[in-house]
């Protein structure tokens, strides 16, 4: 298995999974000629990737990813809470390949096993995802509120993490966004401060964890 990020943050989100011959992206909040860009930066193009996984509907993890599957043929996984609040991305002239994954329950593309998991967000059915090959499981882990005992059994004993480390607190409060964006942002429905993302992380089986990526 190996993984790489294509972009993190609010410009655009995008992450590369490959088992043997299979590629999975895991959301595309960037543009088609972004996406074919960083791609190409791994040696890769749109013809290689087998699925997009998208975790909910938010610009930055979903603004993309329907332009780019139409282009380039490539099939779609998404909640049905996620599928109702997306529409608005459709291009108008379109063919999508549209999959309705269930958030507790795992699916296979290819070489692939996928295992959603639900997670607090302002979202409509947002999901993260652990990536597994039969001997190896990465965990995904990037836009969540707090943390719950059920993420922590999903992320347990993975041998790669991706974590979302969003902000410092002091930082945020200090900081010029409006008061209702500094209220969303470390609410529980937001994104993970630094020391809970840590505290997450103490918390887990880490025995066969080789790589974290923050």
């Amino acid at each position: 298995m190996r993984f790489a990020s294509l972009g993190s943050g609010s410009a655009g989100n995008a992450l590369v999974v490959e088992v043997k011959r299979t590629r999975l992206m895991l959301d595309c909040g960037l543009g088609i000629k972004d996406t074919e860009t960083r791609l190409a930066r791994l040696d890769l193009s749109p013809a290689d990737i087998n699925g997009i996984v998208i975790t909910h509907e938010h610009d930055d993890h979903a603004g993309g990813a329907f332009k780019f599957a139409a282009k380039h043929n490539i099939p779609v996984w998404l909640t049905y809470g996620t599928l109702k609040m997306v529409t608005r991305y459709f291009p108008n002239q379109h063919a999508l390949q549209l999959h309705v994954m269930d958030s507790h329950t795992a699916f296979s593309v290819q070489d692939i096993e996928v295992q959603p998991y639900p997670v607090p967000h302002d979202a409509r059915e947002p999901v993260q995802c652990v990536f597994v090959d039969g001997n190896h499981s990465l965990g995904v882990l990037t836009d969540v509120g707090r943390s719950t005992p059920h993420i922590e059994k999903k992320l347990s004993g993975c041998n790669a993490l991706v974590l979302e480390c969003n902000h410092d607190s002091a930082m945020l409060q200090d900081g010029p966004y409006s008061w209702s964006l500094k209220k969303r942002v470390g609410g529980d429905l937001g994104h993970l401060e630094n020391r809970d993302s840590a505290n997450l992380l103490s918390r887990l089986d880490s025995s066969k964890l080789q790589h974290l990526v923050a």
